[in-house]
């Protein structure tokens, strides 16, 4: 097939394919990524510059919103809830690299990216599904924060794992990454004051720019871009009231429908990344222990902890849990870190992708309900101060 039907074919897959599919409780990424592996099967588009320009802006966008998602407030009203949650997660994570590197023989770095890969929930798509689950308020305020607060580990985690091949490189990274977080609020300043009074509608413009150029040199960094993205989207978040227009309708609408066209392509090439050879025997066993072992364990250490420190039933805290299995997006990254950068065996790699692909189902089916589009990431537009509502407290 000529190459110009290949595109035509892919832009038909991703668009119209997995809206059909949706009904049936498929989400999109699922969807995208499964359509990734077919093309990658059949032969189609390899290595293909177009494409692979096309998953960077996707995944930049993912991790983008991922920043622009977090509230201060609400992780100062639930910081000492959340401080013993991050605290199990560590020991969690501790323990499941540890068996890890004792039962597959891995080096200390693989372990810990490999637990990393199998325990980080998957931020955008728990935050885009929670109202179709009919969560009371006070759930979604808990599920929101806890995969905020798990993924601000994970990514500190994963810098540092990254960067441990010595303590040169460690301290340069950290160098790197603190200058980053002091000038990105810098930039957001000087566009404030100097650029939008006199370019106006320029704000998504400077938003995707900087979250694209901070996501190449996080990826110099060795940490691929999701560090820098998502950094630039926490500092927009900061400046939404001193440059109220960075979260005016008409820039988030176009944020969410630039998210809407590239994040498919980001699932789409991963998945053109992944051979069928990786879903052998050994990799159906090896997915299939990772999910019968972890998805109790995760599910129990939430409803524990909701128990314990919020004082809630073990349904609800079930449900909360249930909520926060899904861990699509940093399986497929680190998973691809493992394979290129470590070697890890193939089986292995494609247990990975088979437990994320499982787990991210889980939700869809226990609620009974067809999930959002995951590729089409929704933000809400910051309220006026006077009208902020504190989200609920701590019991």
């Amino acid at each position: 097939m000529y190459p110009e039907l290949q595109y035509v074919a892919v832009l038909v897959g991703l668009f119209v394919v997995p809206t059909i599919l949706q009904r049936f409780r498929l989400p999109t990424a699922v969807t995208s990524l499964l359509l990734g592996i077919g093309a990658g099967a059949a032969g189609w588009l390899r290595e293909d510059p177009t494409l692979e320009l096309l998953s960077v802006f996707g995944i930049v966008a993912l991790f983008l919103f991922a920043g622009l998602e977090i509230d201060g407030g609400d992780l100062r009203r639930g910081f000492w809830v959340l401080l013993i949650l991050l605290a199990l997660q560590a020991g969690v994570l501790a323990a499941v690299a540890f068996g890890a590197r004792r039962a597959l023989d891995l080096p200390f770095q693989s372990a810990l990216l490999l637990a990393l890969a199998l325990l980080t929930p998957s931020c955008g798509f728990i935050l885009d599904s929670l109202p179709a689950f009919g969560f009371s308020e006070k759930a979604r305020f808990w599920v929101r924060s806890k995969a905020i607060a798990s993924e601000v580990l994970a990514l500190g985690a994963l810098f540092v794992t990254l960067q441990s091949d010595s303590l040169l490189r460690v301290a340069g990274g950290t160098l790197v990454l603190v200058a980053l977080i002091i000038v990105v609020p810098l930039l957001f300043r000087l566009f404030a004051r100097g650029i939008a009074p006199y370019a106006p509608r320029t704000e998504f413009a400077f938003l995707l720019l900087l979250a694209v150029l901070c996501a190449q040199v996080t990826r110099r960094l060795g940490v691929y871009y999701l560090v820098g993205a998502f950094l630039v989207g926490v500092a927009a978040q900061g400046f939404r009231s001193s440059l109220p227009s960075v979260s005016s309708g008409k820039v988030l609408h176009a944020l969410e429908a630039f998210g809407s066209i590239f994040i498919p392509f980001y699932f789409f090439h991963a998945g053109m990344g992944i051979s069928l050879e990786a879903f052998s025997p050994r990799a159906l066993l090896t997915g299939g222990a990772f999910l019968l072992f972890l998805l109790p364990l995760r599910l129990a250490l939430v409803a524990l902890h909701q128990r314990v420190a919020l004082r809630q039933s073990l349904d609800q805290g079930l449900k909360v849990g249930a909520a926060l299995l899904p861990t699509l997006v940093f399986s497929l990254v680190l998973a691809e870190i493992l394979r290129d950068r470590f070697a890890i065996p193939a089986p292995l790699f494609g247990g990975i992708i088979l437990y994320a692909l499982a787990n991210t189902l889980v939700p869809g089916f226990l609620f009974q309900v067809p999930l959002p589009r995951y590729d089409a990431p929704e933000l809400v537009e910051a309220p006026a101060a006077e009208e902020t509502a504190a989200p609920p407290s701590p019991p």
